[in-house]
């Protein structure tokens, strides 16, 4: 991987940087010269092989939040940028009017877990970080949305329905922050290579939910991606390096998709 572009000053904390992804978003901004502090639940040893520090972080609990950017804070000096990536997902019908498996159809548990992970801790992950980005004059957030959150997707309504409100948040904070040297930017990645998301349990129930086979899963969705492949992990760092850099610094307040053609 070779340097594109000079972020040898930023520091920037990657939640859900353990893994997937939010892995290959840290390693992309270490090898452009970023400081990467991961937040993730199960930040493994490994993850300093790629990353400055990395902290257990809870982003559904505020408590857990607030020391991940005050640790950030004591060992570096100040932070710089947010990747809003933690996320997770469980393919569910609004009613099983299939009638086969009511395990697939969506419960309150299945909708306080989404939101909270999806909605609630970029919401306060954003509010710890503003606070530090008020002190030192700006700062960047780029939120991980999706594909989903633009055009729904039949059986994902819930996962959906938090990306859209991510998308939400994009646009108004970048209004509400925008004269204080802050911008905000979402990414909305579409169908890409597998990650710990997109796992056999979430593509056997996402295969129910569209009247097919659990047990028989096709993930072959490129005849639905007019560049004919799914997306590569790198293709979505290289572009999130490049919304935290100074190349991009008037771009704040829209969501920027990366589907290879396939979303509006």
């Amino acid at each position: 991987m070779s340097e594109w572009l000079d972020l040898h000053d930023k520091i920037i904390i990657v939640t859900g940087g353990a893994s997937g992804i939010g892995a290959e978003i840290a390693k992309n901004l270490t090898a452009n010269g970023a400081t990467v502090i991961v937040g993730d639940l199960n930040p493994t040893p490994g993850v300093l092989s790629y990353a400055a520090k990395a902290i257990a972080a809870d982003t559904t609990d505020r408590e857990s939040v607030t020391n991940l950017v005050a640790e950030t804070v004591a060992t570096f000096g100040r932070v710089d940028g947010l990747v809003n990536n933690a996320g997770v997902n469980r393919p569910r019908l609004l009613v099983d009017h299939f009638g086969q498996n009511s395990d697939y159809e969506a419960t309150e548990a299945d909708f306080d877990f989404i939101t909270g992970v999806n909605q609630k801790g970029p919401f306060l992950c954003a509010q710890a970080v503003v606070r530090e980005f008020l002190k030192t004059g700006g700062g960047v957030i780029v939120n991980i949305s999706s594909e989903a959150g633009v055009e729904g997707s039949a059986g994902q309504s819930l996962y959906s329905a938090t990306k859209a409100a991510l998308n939400g948040f994009t646009r108004s904070w970048a209004k509400e922050l925008g004269g204080h040297g802050i911008r905000v930017v979402g990414v909305a990645p579409g169908i890409n290579k597998r990650t710990n998301m997109n796992n056999d349990a979430n593509y056997a129930a996402l295969a129910y939910t569209r009247g097919l086979d659990p047990n028989n899963i096709d993930d072959d969705y490129t005849g639905s991606i007019p560049l004919g492949r799914v997306g590569e992990h790198q293709e979505v760092a290289d572009l999130v390096s490049y919304l935290l850099s100074d190349h991009s610094t008037y771009i704040t307040g829209t969501t920027i998709n990366i589907t290879g053609g396939k979303s509006r």
